[in-house]
């Protein structure tokens, strides 16, 4: 690629929201988003863009639908600027914290989702395939949504919703507690329910997400875990100020009453991580271990984590368990 488009972050972003679509953009909808994103252009200059873009072999029209990245599109987009996409993960996570409103109290408002495509051939297997963490405690929620009528999801496909654990990071802030998404990790269970973390991988130095990491890895142990109790999940880790403890505790006992999972202990204390005299790590399930154990029995699925927000009685009572 030219040195002018590596200087230039509106080309740059522009690669970014068509990377994360599962469909073409047009103009307009790519003006939408880049304003998402603190960029304010016009559809004509979008238009302006993307017809250079074209011209450099990164996009190419999909009739009247609007662009799609080529291969060459592509493979910039995941090398372009590598120290500029460090942060964008937490980042985004963050403010996906803040919008959700969930109430553990009332057991009302928003939570934080994520949203997996499968093959619509392929969807009756991988419902019981996350059924299975469900019943055996270890999603962060004991429920997911099934959907078919999402303009996200491609042609061929069903998408499912299960809750993001970031929605624990909302509900603390709202309460008051300072709280710092620090760390996604791999989580070893033993039958006995104590547990321990192999691998730890920090949010803010990444440019891709961990979770996605561990799952492609193939270092997970989710079907062991959910039928001998004994096996390695994925989790996420906050920091909390130590003095917050007693409220979190009761925090994350009411969010149990409602469905979420957490680990032993309700996901508070040292578990193996570093002792500091004035935080407190909060540990929680990761709803991704339903997508790991699909994955684990050899399911194609792609799934976009902190994809939006949506009323808890939309996600809990479609497979409540």
């Amino acid at each position: 690629m030219s040195p002018s488009i590596r200087s230039e972050r509106k080309y740059l972003e522009i690669l970014r929201i068509l990377a994360e679509s599962h469909e073409p953009l047009g103009a307009k909808r790519l003006s939408e988003k880049m304003a998402e994103r603190g960029f304010v252009l016009s559809d004509r200059a979008v238009q302006y863009y993307l017809q250079y873009l074209d011209e450099m072999g990164f996009t190419e029209k999909a009739g009247n639908r609007g662009r799609l990245l080529t291969e060459a599109g592509i493979a910039e987009s995941e090398s372009a600027l590598v120290d500029q996409r460090l942060g964008f993960i937490i980042s985004r996570l963050e403010q996906l914290a803040f919008r959700s409103t969930f109430d553990p109290l009332t057991a009302t408002g928003s939570v934080a989702y994520n949203l997996s495509f499968v093959r619509e051939e392929d969807l009756g297997a991988v419902t019981t395939a996350f059924d299975e963490v469900v019943a055996a405690g270890y999603g962060f929620l004991s429920a997911y949504r099934v959907v078919d009528s999402d303009p996200r999801i491609p042609d061929g496909h069903a998408g499912i919703m299960t809750a993001c654990s970031v929605t624990l990071d909302g509900v603390l802030q709202k309460m008051g507690i300072p709280t710092r998404l620090e760390y996604a990790g791999r989580l070893a269970v033993d039958e006995d329910g104590s547990a321990g973390f192999l691998d730890l991988i920090g949010y803010r130095g990444t440019s891709v997400d961990p979770l996605h990491l561990f799952i492609s890895a193939g270092l997970t142990s989710i079907d062991r875990l959910v039928t001998t109790r004994a096996g390695v999940a994925l989790a996420t880790i906050r920091a909390v100020p130590a003095a917050a403890r007693h409220r979190v505790e009761t925090t994350v006992g009411l969010m149990e009453e409602c469905g979420f999972a957490f680990p032993a202990g309700g996901g508070i204390g040292e578990f193996n991580l570093p002792n500091h005299p004035y935080r407190l790590p909060v540990v929680a399930f990761s709803g991704m271990n339903m997508v790991g154990h699909a994955v684990e029995k050899g399911y194609v699925i792609k799934t976009e984590i902190g994809a939006g927000t949506i009323p808890f009685g939309k996600i809990a009572d479609a497979t409540a368990r």
